[in-house]
């Protein structure tokens, strides 16, 4: 899509449990629509690591609060992230950071600083943004809406395969649970459905059909008729 004068910004969120492919599919619908991809759970990683490096505790509301307003984080174009100028791209993705982060998105403070900070990157560009909460709280005015599902175990098999050492099948699906558990009860921004968002199971999609299966949606929303490029 052209990002001329003419053209107003885009915005595309994808929200979902964990497992569910957001990540990849946002990647690759930014990709093929020229738009900016926002890995909003690369922003809770990075502040979960900052933690963990300094030995706090990521139920600290107060220092977590502090952490999350000073970060300085960067999401590049080449999916590289940077968190105060260093590249954290392998190390926000251990099963260590992962839960940290889980345990700091539950904080209101931390969510409001952070909610900021993805707000801000979509001010000049269009954008496809995923996470737990875009479509509800982050952006409830995007022009597109998709909440992407799959079933508990197929979503752990994904797990597991893309991050074997994590554990066997049914230790990634207990923690997947128990991560569900905390993301859908937690009192600021839980993980739910928009009202007006799409929602598309891809427990039996190849990545090619849920792709397409989105990019019809955009097509008939924001599009007008008129093709994207890709």
């Amino acid at each position: 899509m052209s990002h001329g004068n003419n053209t107003r910004r885009v915005i595309v969120a994808i929200d979902g449990p964990a497992g569910a492919g957001k990540s990849t599919i946002a990647r690759r619908l930014a990709a093929r629509l020229g738009f900016t991809y926002i890995d909003t759970g690369a922003m809770y990683r990075a502040v979960g690591l900052w933690a963990l490096r300094q030995s706090l505790d990521v139920r600290d509301m107060h220092h977590m609060e502090q952490l999350a307003r000073a970060a300085a984080i960067e999401l590049l174009p080449d999916s590289k992230i940077r968190l105060n100028s260093e590249d954290v791209t392998d190390a926000i993705r251990t099963p260590e950071v992962s839960d940290a982060a889980s345990k700091v998105s539950v904080i209101a403070a931390v969510r409001r600083e952070l909610v900021e900070k993805q707000r801000a990157l979509a001010e000049t560009t269009s954008v496809v943004m995923e996470g737990r909460d875009i479509g509800t709280v982050v952006f409830p005015q995007a022009d597109v809406k998709i909440f992407l599902d799959a079933d508990p175990r197929e979503r752990a098999r994904r797990r597991h395969l893309e991050k074997p050492k994590e554990g066997s099948v049914e230790q990634v699906a207990r923690e997947m649970q128990e991560r569900d558990q905390r993301d859908r009860t937690r009192a600021e921004a839980p993980l739910t459905q928009a009202p007006d968002a799409v929602y598309i199971d891809s427990t039996g999609l190849t990545l090619d059909e849920v792709e397409e299966a989105i990019l019809k949606v955009i097509r008939a929303r924001v599009s007008n008729g008129k093709e994207f490029r890709g």
